[in-house]
């Protein structure tokens, strides 16, 4: 599945890219598409079967999944 994170600080970013490279996943960070908004301006994008609790961290300020109808909210820190 693929999934795109936005966070609340550019260093929770590249926290965040070192903690799923630390479980195998490969992530990309690029500028956050302005449709999906962010803190920090920076997202990652992955591909992973990891269980959804396993991609949440306290840097994660959004989680999207990404299928063919677009990018689906399924983690809010906001709703916590």
């Amino acid at each position: 599945m693929e999934y795109i994170a936005t966070f609340f600080t550019h260093s929770g970013a590249v926290k965040y890219k070192r903690y799923l490279g630390n479980l195998g996943v490969p992530v990309e960070l690029f500028p956050v598409p302005r449709r999906l908004s962010s803190d920090c301006g920076i997202a990652a994008q992955f591909c992973t079967n990891l269980r959804l609790e396993s991609l949440i961290t306290g840097d994660v300020h959004r989680l999207f999944k990404v299928d063919l109808a677009g990018e689906r909210l399924v983690y809010s820190a906001d709703n916590r």
